[in-house]
């Protein structure tokens, strides 16, 4: 199994920034893919950043390129969304995800809210 805890959610003014962490344990996290989700009120969760193993391939939702940047840290068992520029659409409850054995895993979500 494999926990996920995130952290680092709030209330910004539109332009500020946020950095979320999601620290991950039950397995090797060098091992695992990390990803970030969202979810706004009354939409489905959709996919934000993901992280390969090392580190060293990310990819983003077209709508946060330019402005969020996922890494890890495997030392330390955490991976980061680093959000800047943020928007009013961005608010949303964001999830850390990671996929093992066939099973998807998921934080318990940090809520991100953006005010005009």
């Amino acid at each position: 199994q494999v926990q996920l805890v995130e952290s680092g959610g709030g209330l910004v003014e539109a332009g500020g920034s946020l950095r979320l962490s999601c620290v991950a344990s039950g397995r090797s996290f060098s091992s695992l893919g990390m990803n970030w989700f969202r979810q706004a009120p009354g939409k489905e969760r959709e996919f934000v950043a993901n992280i390969a193993r090392s580190g060293a391939i990310t990819y983003l939702e077209d709508s946060v390129k330019g402005r969020f940047t996922i890494s890890r840290d495997n030392a330390k068992n955490t991976v980061y969304l680093q959000m800047n520029s943020l928007k009013l659409e961005d608010t949303a409850v964001y999830y850390c995800n990671t996929r093992h054995g066939g099973i998807n895993y998921w934080g318990q979500g940090t809520q991100v809210t953006v005010s005009s």
